[in-house]
């Protein structure tokens, strides 16, 4: 997947941000983490679950956004957040909101949290539905997981009617509201629900939060922003903002900002505008892009002075290898990460299928091998994932669909099977390890013809040092003599593979081959 443009190859893009407000950002990095126990304004119920989470601190990123919107800040302004994989943004934009929406009684559909992937969907969802309830909140999840009916019955609530009567649906018309305070939703499912689904409605809105903004910005994905902002703002421009019976929420010391001025017989009454945080370990500068979103005063917090920012403790090498031979250079490589825990990633989700394919049609291998792509079932990525995380699992194999967000704990080392095109890319990939504070290592497998390419791409991140990892030749030698082997079980497979396909599409004359879609 191209990260960057063409047009911006060719410019050389500038680091150096073009938009006004981005000249003179919030260094995230003067912050220290904070003591949970000495966090001023919150919300003592909310305590408990952050302890059970394993969280007594909050890291600077999450100390920096607590700052501008529960304290001082007081949300008065957009945010936009820049700072590395791992380090803490889901909680920094959660905490603040299950927060705000904590004092709310009527339940609406207050906060929503777009993300690109099913798989970011679920993580953070996790993540809100671990705060969410320990203050009366409900959270929802509309990505695609279960069948359109099975979120509507999540979503929306439907009123009970008294048994033996006799309703009328003109004289009784059926009041449906949300059951969810807050959704986190993938594009995709999010207008599904927006364009089919009755009693979902976005006229409450008050917080929304687009992750992983850079990927989102560069997909339509049917429209989703300009129609979520459309729908969200409309109940401004209404002369009863306040008609169906809807309750504005109560924002106490909080300044409330009129974006459309003063509606005529409300003027110093509550008007609440929609609040957006947008975030990414990427953070895009293209102004054409930023203003789809429509930003409030926007203020931009960020780590360092360079856009491309990689783990602090992380450390990347390269690893000189033979393009013929690289299955066997990487397979030598996992021998002396002794079982660590790893994820390898290839150029697409077709490499990711035969690498996986093919590793695990070596024999006497002693490390356990799966492939995570979105060619498989959710129930399956579901499946992979938690066997990964429980360790009976040491090598995830997947492309870069999957990099973004992707929260293991243990992740020691991450593996460019492929050199990745763009230094977005590494920054993602690098991303998996090295989290919250932890250390780990980035490995690049690379023929010589790349080397130069590959040390000029860190560069943009200010890394103007790769040391080589040298792995054992006698490793690789003695793989030799299995890899033939391997490679004729990959060819029968892939062919059995293809034989499967054709034979199923037969059976479905004049049937389209449905797309795979994680959106």
């Amino acid at each position: 997947m191209a990260e960057e443009s063409a047009t911006e190859q060719k410019k050389g893009k500038k680091n150096t941000p073009v938009l006004p407000w981005m000249r003179d950002p919030i260094d995230i990095t003067v912050y220290d983490s904070f003591p949970l126990n000495s966090l001023p304004f919150l919300d003592p119920r909310l305590e408990e679950p952050l302890r059970k989470m394993g969280i007594n601190s909050l890291f600077p990123v999450q100390v920096a956004v607590w700052q501008e919107t529960i304290g001082p800040g007081s949300f008065e302004r957009d945010l936009c957040i820049n700072s590395p994989t791992g380090s803490g943004k889901t909680l920094a934009y959660a905490l603040p909101i299950v927060q705000m929406l904590s004092t709310r009684t009527v339940k609406c559909l207050r906060a929503l949290v777009v993300l690109p992937t099913r798989d970011l969907a679920l993580q953070v969802k996790d993540i809100f539905a671990a705060l969410a309830p320990a203050v009366g909140l409900s959270v929802g999840l509309a990505v695609g997981q279960s069948s359109i009916a099975d979120e509507i019955s999540e979503l929306i609530d439907q009123p009970k009617l008294e048994a033996g009567l006799c309703y009328d649906s003109e004289d009784f018309p059926q009041e449906l509201r949300s059951a969810v305070d807050i959704l986190v939703a993938t594009p995709g499912r999010l207008m599904d629900h927006v364009n089919n689904t009755k009693g979902f409605t976005l006229e409450h809105l008050c917080y929304l939060v687009v992750d992983e903004t850079d990927r989102l910005l560069r997909e339509a994905y049917q429209s989703w922003l300009p129609n979520v902002l459309r729908l969200a703002y409309s109940w401004n421009q209404s002369p009863f903002p306040f008609a169906n019976n809807y309750i504005p929420p109560t924002f106490g010391s909080l300044k409330t900002i009129r974006r459309f001025g003063v509606e005529r017989g409300f003027k110093g009454k509550p008007h609440p505008r929609l609040v957006k945080m947008v975030l990414s370990a990427t953070l895009t500068q293209d102004p054409s892009k930023l203003a789809q979103l429509d930003l409030h005063h926007p203020l931009f917090l960020t780590t360092g002075k360079t856009r491309y920012q990689l783990p602090e403790q992380l450390k990347s090498f390269k690893v000189i290898c033979e393009s013929k031979l690289k299955p066997l250079y990487l397979l030598a490589l996992l021998e002396t990460l002794q079982g660590e825990k790893c994820i390898v990633f290839t150029s697409s989700v077709e490499s990711t299928h035969r690498l996986c394919t093919l590793l695990n049609h070596f024999g006497d291998i002693q490390i356990k091998i799966k492939e995570y792509s979105r060619l498989q079932r959710q129930s399956i990525r579901s499946k992979t994932l938690r066997a990964f995380r429980a360790g009976d699992v040491q090598v995830l194999i997947s492309s870069d669909a999957m990099t973004r967000g992707m929260d293991v704990e243990g992740i020691k080392n991450v593996i460019n099977y492929d050199m990745p095109a763009f230094i977005k890319t590494y920054v993602h990939r690098a991303g998996r390890t090295a989290r919250a504070g932890q250390t780990g290592r980035c490995f690049t497998l690379l023929p010589k013809g790349e080397v130069k390419r590959f040390k000029k791409l860190l560069q943009k991140a200010g890394n103007e040092s790769c040391p080589e990892y040298s792995v054992p030749s006698e490793s690789v030698e003695s793989l030799h003599s299995m890899y033939s082997s391997a490679l004729e079980r990959l060819k029968e497979s892939i062919e059995s593979e293809e034989y499967k396909n054709r034979k199923a599409n037969a059976k479905r004359p004049g049937a389209i081959r449905k797309k795979d879609n994680v959106f």
